[in-house]
C-alpha cells in the first residue's frame, strides 16, 4: 500500500507541473509572449494552490476515507485541467480583443487567475491530502524515526515534499524533450488525466491494507489532550466504487486520447481562439507559437499571437522606407545582415541594390523559416533561394556574438521591445556588440513605436530611453519619425547619418532602384530639417535611462505605452513605479523588522511569527530566483521556451535534494533553530552573489563554447536555489512540530506560506522589480528581505516558534 500511495503522489507532482508548462505557453500566446507574464502566472498559481492548502485541503481531517477523497479531487483536477487549456484560448475572444492586439497587465493578471483558478486550488488541495494520508499509509519508520527525534509530522511532510518534487522533476524532463516537440496541448492534458486515473485505480485496488504500527490520538482523560499510543493491526481494504469510477474515466480519456478526439477538441478551439479566420496551420515550436491565417491567397504568419510578416504583398511602404533609406545613406553596402523578418519583401528589397555581395538571414526558430515554405509564394521562393541570401537558423545577438563577420549595414527586424526577447536587441550590450560587427561607415538600422498624432508622456520615454541609449554608443544617431514607427539610424560616420537629400536622390537613380512609396518626393518629404528638430523637442525631458540587458527599462516603457492605450488608469498607477528603488523598499522593511522584533519579545505567551514569516520570504527568494534564471536565459540566448522546463526541473531537483538532504540530517539534529538560521544566512549570500556571476560572467560570451557553459551555468545556478529553498521546508516543520500533533495542519499552513510568498514575488518581481529596477536591485531588494526574516528568528525567545500552534 505504500508503494501505490507513493506513485499516486509522484504522479500528482507530475501532473502539476505538466499543468504549469502547458498552461503557462498557451497563456504566453494570448499574452503576445511577454515574459513579464511569467511572473503574473506563476505567482497566480502558486496563489491558488495556497488557497487550495489553507481550505479545502484541511477538509482531509474530518473523513475516515481519506484515499477516496484523494482521488475524487484528483478526477476533479484532472477535468478542471482540461477546460483550463480550453478557457485559455478563449480569453482574447472574451476580452473583445482583435487579433494581434496586446493584453494588459491587469487583464493579464485576472484572466489568467480564473483560467487557473479550479486546477491549481484542486492541486494545493492535494498536497494537503498527501500529508495527511502519509501520515496513516506512509512508511512506519519515517513517522517513527520521526517520533524518537520528536519532530512529529515534520518528516511526513518532508517525505511528501520530495515524493511531489520527484513527480515535479519527471515532468519537466518528459515535458520539455518528450511531450512538447510530439503533442498538442489537448493530447497531453487528456494523456495526464488518463495516467491520474490509472494511478488512483490502482491505489484503491482490493487487497491493499492500511500499514500496521502505532497510532497516536489525544485522550480527554490525559491534561491539555496528552497523546497517548495504541497498537493497530495490518487492515485489508475491500475495493472501493472510487476505483471503478476512476477505471471508467480512464477507459474514456484513453479513448479519447488514442481515437482522435484529443486532436479534433484541439482544432474546435483554435477555429474559436482564432475568431473564425482561416487557419490554414497552428503549431507550437520550442521557440514560440506559428500560426498562420489565409485570406483571398494572402497569408498572415504569427509569433505568439504577433504579426510577423505577411506575403505574397507585404505593407511595402514601410518595407521600402525601412530598407532604402539606409541603403541609400550608404555609399556602397556590399554585406547585409537581417535579424529576424527578412522573409517576406525585406531581403527582396535588398537584393534591388546592385552592390550587395551577401545578405545574411538569422532567424532564431528553423520551424519559422520550414512554414515560410510551406506555404510558397513567387517572393519568398525568390528570396530564399537567391544565391546571395545565407539563412542562418541562429538567435541574431549569438550570431553577432560568435561570428568575426563584419556587415555594412544591419537591420533590426525586430520592430519593437516588446518582450525580453525583443528588448535585447535594443539594449546598450547590443548596440555595442553590433557597433563591434559594423565596417567603417556601417549603419545600425532599427524601430520604435511613434506616432505624429497621439504623443503621449508613455511613447516618449520609450522613444527618448532607446534614442540616448543608441546615442551612449554611436557618434551619430539619426531619428526619422513615421506615423506608427519611428526609424533610428546610428553610424559612428556623420555623413551617413545626415542623410543628404540630393546624394540620395542621386543614388536611387544611379541603382535604378523601382519602388511604389519611396520616391523622390517621398524621400524628400521624410527628410526635411523640421522633423530633427520636432523629434528633439518630442523627447526633450523625458527618460533618459539606459536600456541595459540587466536592467530592461525600455520593455518597462513599453509596457506604460500599452497601458497609455488601452488601459490609461491603470497605466498612471504603474507609471509611479518607476522611480521605485531600495531607498523606496529599506525603510519600510526595516520599521516593520523592528517592530516585529518588539512585539516578540513582549509577548509572554503565543507564537512568534518567525518562522512562517521566514518561509514566506524563502519562498519570496525563490520565485525571483526562478524569475532572474528565466529572464536572463532569454536575454542571453532567447530561446527560453525550449528550456524553461529543464530549468523549472532542475530548480526542483534541487529542492528535492535540499528536503531530503535535511529530512535525514533531523535524525542527529540537536540544535534546528541554528541550522534554519545558517540556511537563513545561506540564501542572504547566494542572493548577494547571484548579480555579480552574471555581470563578470556575461561579457565573456564570444564563442559557442561559452555559450554552451552558461548554459550549464543557468542549470546550476537553478538548481542550487531550488537546494536552498527545499532545505527550510522540512526544518520549519520540524521546529514548529516537535512533540505537537497537527501534521496535515502545519504542512498546509507552512506550504500555504510559502505558496503565498512565491506569490508576491511572482507579481512583484515580474512586473516591477526586474523591469524597473534591475537584476541588482532586485537582488539586493530579496537580501535585505531576508536579513528581516533572519533577525525576527534570532531575536525569537528559545522555543517561541514551537508555540504558534495551539
Amino acid at each position: 500500500m505504500r508503494r501505490r500511495v507513493r506513485i499516486a503522489v509522484i504522479v500528482m507532482g507530475f501532473s502539476g507541473l505538466i499543468a504549469e508548462i502547458f498552461l503557462l505557453r498557451e497563456l504566453l500566446i494570448v499574452f503576445a509572449g511577454n515574459e513579464l507574464s511569467i511572473g503574473i502566472i506563476l505567482a497566480n498559481w502558486l496563489l491558488l494552490e495556497a488557497v487550495g492548502c489553507l481550505w479545502p485541503g484541511r477538509l482531509i481531517d474530518r473523513t475516515s476515507k481519506k484515499l477516496e477523497a484523494f482521488v475524487l479531487i484528483t478526477i476533479l483536477f484532472s477535468v478542471a485541467l482540461i477546460a483550463a487549456v480550453f478557457a485559455a484560448r478563449m480569453i482574447k475572444v472574451a476580452l473583445g480583443v482583435s487579433i494581434g492586439e496586446h493584453v494588459g497587465l491587469m487583464p493579464m493578471f485576472y484572466t489568467s487567475l480564473l483560467v487557473l483558478l479550479p486546477v491549481s486550488v484542486l492541486h494545493g488541495a492535494l498536497f494537503t491530502f498527501s500529508c495527511s494520508i502519509y501520515d496513516v499509509y506512509g512508511e512506519p519508520e519515517t513517522r517513527n524515526r520521526g517520533r524518537r527525534k520528536g519532530s512529529g509530522g515534520g518528516t511526513v511532510a518532508g517525505r511528501v515534499y520530495v515524493d511531489e518534487t520527484v513527480g515535479t522533476i519527471t515532468g519537466g524532463v518528459a515535458g520539455t524533450f518528450v511531450l512538447i516537440p510530439l503533442l498538442n496541448s489537448f493530447e497531453v492534458v487528456i494523456g495526464t488525466a488518463f495516467v491520474n486515473m490509472l494511478a488512483c485505480a490502482w491505489m484503491l485496488g482490493p487487497g491493499t491494507r492500511m500499514r500496521s504500527g502505532e497510532r497516536r490520538e489525544a485522550s480527554s482523560e490525559h491534561p491539555a489532550g496528552k497523546e497517548v499510543t495504541e497498537r493497530i493491526a495490518p487492515t485489508a481494504r475491500p475495493a472501493s466504487p472510487m476505483r471503478w469510477v476512476a477505471g471508467v474515466l480512464a477507459v474514456i480519456t484513453g479513448v479519447a486520447l488514442l481515437g482522435g478526439q484529443a486532436g479534433r477538441i484541439h482544432q474546435k478551439s483554435i477555429d474559436l481562439q482564432w475568431g473564425g479566420h482561416n487557419v490554414v496551420h497552428y503549431q507550437n515550436s520550442p521557440y514560440s507559437n506559428i500560426t498562420v491565417l489565409e485570406n483571398q491567397g494572402q497569408f498572415l504568419f504569427f509569433l505568439d499571437g504577433i504579426p510577423e510578416i505577411i506575403t505574397p504583398v507585404p505593407d511595402m511602404l514601410f518595407v521600402e522606407e525601412f530598407v532604402h533609406l539606409p541603403m541609400l545613406a550608404h555609399p556602397d553596402p556590399r554585406e547585409v545582415l537581417i535579424l529576424r523578418g527578412g522573409a517576406g519583401g525585406m531581403i527582396d528589397e535588398v537584393l534591388k541594390h546592385p552592390s550587395v555581395r551577401h545578405v545574411t538571414y538569422a532567424e532564431h526558430d528553423p520551424a519559422f523559416l520550414e512554414v515560410i515554405r510551406a506555404f510558397p509564394t513567387p517572393m519568398t521562393e525568390s528570396e530564399l533561394g537567391d544565391e546571395r541570401v545565407r539563412v542562418r537558423y541562429s538567435d541574431g545577438r549569438l550570431l553577432l556574438a560568435t561570428s568575426p563577420q563584419t556587415y555594412d549595414i544591419i537591420f533590426v527586424g525586430v520592430r519593437e521591445p516588446s518582450n525580453l526577447q525583443a528588448n535585447r536587441f535594443f539594449t546598450r550590450e547590443f548596440f555595442t556588440l553590433a557597433h563591434r560587427r559594423l565596417n567603417d561607415g556601417g549603419i545600425l538600422v532599427l524601430t520604435v513605436p511613434g506616432s505624429l498624432t497621439f504623443l503621449s508622456d508613455e511613447l516618449r520615454n520609450l522613444n527618448s530611453t532607446i534614442f540616448h541609449t543608441l546615442d551612449d554608443v554611436f557618434t551619430h544617431v539619426r531619428a526619422i519619425p513615421g506615423e506608427h514607427h519611428n526609424l533610428f539610424l546610428a553610424s559612428q560616420v556623420r555623413d551617413v547619418t545626415d542623410l543628404d537629400l540630393d546624394r540620395m536622390v542621386g543614388r536611387m537613380e544611379e541603382r535604378q532602384i523601382q519602388a511604389d512609396g519611396v520616391v523622390p518626393w517621398h524621400i524628400e518629404k521624410k527628410l526635411h530639417d523640421g522633423w530633427r528638430q520636432w523629434f528633439r523637442d518630442f523627447i526633450s525631458g523625458a527618460s533618459r535611462n539606459m536600456n541595459r540587458d540587466f536592467n530592461p527599462v525600455g520593455l518597462f516603457h513599453h509596457i506604460t505605452h500599452w497601458n497609455s492605450l488601452y488601459a490609461p488608469e491603470f497605466g498612471r498607477i504603474y507609471n509611479r513605479f518607476e522611480d521605485a528603488g531600495l531607498s523606496t523598499v529599506f525603510p519600510g522593511l526595516a520599521l516593520f523588522t523592528v517592530l516585529v522584533m518588539l512585539l516578540n519579545l513582549r509577548r509572554r505567551r503565543g507564537g512568534g511569527v518567525g518562522v512562517p514569516f521566514a518561509i514566506f520570504t524563502t519562498g519570496f527568494a525563490g520565485m525571483i530566483f526562478s524569475l532572474i534564471v528565466i529572464f536572463m536565459f532569454q536575454v542571453t540566448f532567447g530561446n527560453v521556451f525550449s528550456w524553461i522546463g529543464m530549468l523549472v526541473a532542475c530548480f526542483m531537483a534541487g529542492a528535492a535534494a535540499g528536503a531530503l538532504l535535511i529530512n535525514r540530517m533531523l535524525l542527529h539534529m540537536a540544535d534546528e533553530k541554528r541550522w534554519f538560521l545558517t540556511v537563513e544566512a545561506t540564501i542572504i549570500s547566494f542572493t548577494l552573489v547571484l548579480p555579480l556571476l552574471f555581470l563578470m560572467v556575461h561579457p565573456l560570451l564570444e564563442s559557442p563554447l561559452a555559450f554552451d557553459l552558461f548554459r550549464v551555468l543557468f542549470l546550476v545556478l537553478s538548481l542550487i536555489a531550488g537546494m536552498l529553498v527545499g532545505m527550510q521546508y522540512p526544518l520549519a516543520n520540524s521546529l514548529l512540530l516537535r512533540g505537537r500533533k497537527g501534521v496535515s495542519r502545519t504542512g498546509g499552513m507552512l506550504y500555504a506560506s510559502d505558496l503565498l510568498g512565491g506569490w508576491m514575488g511572482g507579481v512583484a518581481g515580474g512586473v516591477v522589480l526586474l523591469p524597473v529596477m534591475g537584476v541588482t536591485g532586485t537582488c539586493l531588494t530579496v537580501a535585505l528581505l531576508k536579513l528581516s526574516s533572519f533577525l525576527i528568528i534570532a531575536a525569537e525567545p528559545e522555543g517561541r516558534h514551537k508555540e504558534i500552534l495551539p
